[in-house]
């Protein structure tokens, strides 16, 4: 279902509502939670965005907010429509024949993802900014307004390109093109047509890929582009990182709560976790105007991708590899001393990453596509022996162990596979989640001053609030 509301639309009747509801709670996996509304100031979506100052973004963009970097957004369609999107959407394509040719049309299981994803990513806000004397929050000074949702990259470009991940209720690919191409097809063209960064927020239960997705990946890797992915979610069914996260020199990011501890649902484990960002409690823009709160590494990836983009922005003479290196390299160590397999190499840490006086290795450290190819697809031994994979965590028993996953292993799929979006790869049955998944949203509406009941958990959409009108902000209990 996609939210096609203008900024005239009437307020929805009861009926309307409930059939709304209904169809929503089809397209998302897991459990959407209704929330009361309250009136409230009209930047109380900007307060929501705790990460910003939390994980060192504000610090960060004193001298850096992505200027001069096209990231491109490989998902189910961004809405450039959006008023905290306006302007940041430099060009697109639909790798899967069934959308739009711009890739600005939600399309697929989950069509509102890729517009939740871009806004945490570029979003640039919105609105007049507050006249003297008023009180504003402290982060309506970001972005074109101090309204609505501002990225982490607020001035960096995005390149929408959408692909159609099949699910119980938007059935396979209407054009018939199946992953196994879009994906290739996707990473290609975002090369191609200027990426420096590419955010995946995709994950699957394999931790094995299509073979017709390692030239694409190669490419990339030699044209000197940064890819970001989501490590998946337990809420989803993944318990351990699937593919694209998989890929050797893929910035696989796990999920943290909203205490910065590893989290239970929105995160999953392995050896391939690079670093961890926030993933619970994360506030982004719908089509149409409207926001919701989410869930999910989906949301953790295009906070990193973000910060990719102002490694890149400031510092332009630095690899992809160097770039990646550099978020790696001074993320916070957390769980385990040194690497684990929950949180990787540490905590995103925005302005160290960005900060000066940080020397880097230029190999990448997550490992490199081309080697992986030689010795995996073609049979060639490496010319040193690898070293030894990080020993599994025992020390985090909030998080049960998970197998550890062998990028290398032939192709195989989950034994038991969650009901959400299943796809065949070219033989290869495995399910693809849009991206680690949105497992929990929340969305608010601001037609009404009245504050609603609040409702069971059911599964079911409140009708969202939008950009236009004066925000409100929901009342329940945070998960964490």
């Amino acid at each position: 279902m996609t939210f096609s509301h203008s900024s005239t639309a009437p307020v929805p009747t009861q009926a309307a509502r409930r059939r709304a509801s209904r169809a929503s709670a089809a397209v998302v996996a897991a459990a959407l939670l209704l929330c009361t509304a309250a009136p409230a100031r009209a930047d109380a979506v900007r307060d929501k965005q705790y990460w910003l100052q939390d994980y060192g973004v504000t610090e960060a963009w004193k001298s850096t907010q992505g200027e001069g970097v096209k990231v491109a957004v490989i998902d189910s369609g961004v809405d450039g429509s959006h008023p905290d999107l306006s302007g940041a959407v430099a060009g697109g394509i639909d790798a899967s024949g069934a959308g739009r040719a711009d890739g600005q049309q939600g399309i697929g299981e989950v069509p509102e993802h890729g517009t939740l994803v871009s806004t945490l990513l570029a979003g640039r806000g919105h609105g007049p900014r507050p006249t003297e004397g008023a009180a504003p929050s402290p982060l309506a000074a970001y972005g074109e307004g101090p309204d609505g949702i501002v990225g982490v990259a607020p001035k960096a470009d995005l390149l929408a390109v959408s692909v159609w991940i099949e699910g119980p209720n938007s059935g396979p690919n209407p054009a018939g093109i199946g992953t196994d191409e879009q994906i290739p097809n996707a990473v290609r063209w975002a090369v191609d047509n200027g990426a420096k960064v590419i955010n995946m927020s995709l994950g699957s239960t394999s931790t094995t890929w299509p073979e017709s997705w390692d030239e694409a990946f190669l490419y990339a890797e030699k044209r000197d582009v940064v890819i970001v992915a989501a490590a998946g979610n337990r809420a989803g069914g993944l318990t351990q990182v699937g593919a694209p996260a998989t890929i050797p020199g893929v910035l696989s990011v796990a999920g943290l709560d909203r205490s910065g501890v590893a989290s239970r649902e929105s995160s999953s484990e392995g050896i391939s976790i690079a670093v961890a960002a926030p993933s619970e409690n994360l506030v982004g823009g719908l089509p149409g105007a409207f926001y919701a709160e989410w869930s999910g590494t989906s949301g953790a990836a295009p906070l990193v991708s973000g910060v990719a983009a102002l490694i890149r922005s400031k510092y332009p003479e630095l690899s992809a590899a160097q770039v990646v290196n550099r978020i790696v390299g001074t993320a916070r160590d957390a769980g385990a001393p040194g690497f684990d397999t929950i949180y990787g190499h540490g905590i995103l840490d925005v302005a160290a990453a960005v900060g000066p006086g940080v020397e880097v290795p230029k190999a990448n450290q997550l490992g490199s596509m081309e080697q992986w190819i030689q010795v995996y697809r073609r049979g060639k031994p490496p010319a040193e022996a690898a070293p030894p994979a990080p020993a599994e965590n025992t020390a985090a028993p909030d998080i049960p162990a998970a197998p550890v996953p062998q990028a290398h292993e032939g192709a195989g799929s989950s034994t038991v596979l969650p009901p959400v979006v299943v796809l065949g790869f070219s033989g290869l049955f495995v399910l693809l989640l849009v991206g680690g998944t949105v497992h929990v949203l929340r969305v608010r509406r601001a037609e009404r001053l009245a504050p609603q009941r609040e409702e069971p958990d059911t599964g079911a959409f409140d009708v969202p609030q939008r950009a236009d009108r004066p925000a409100e902000t929901g009342h329940g209990s945070p998960r964490s």
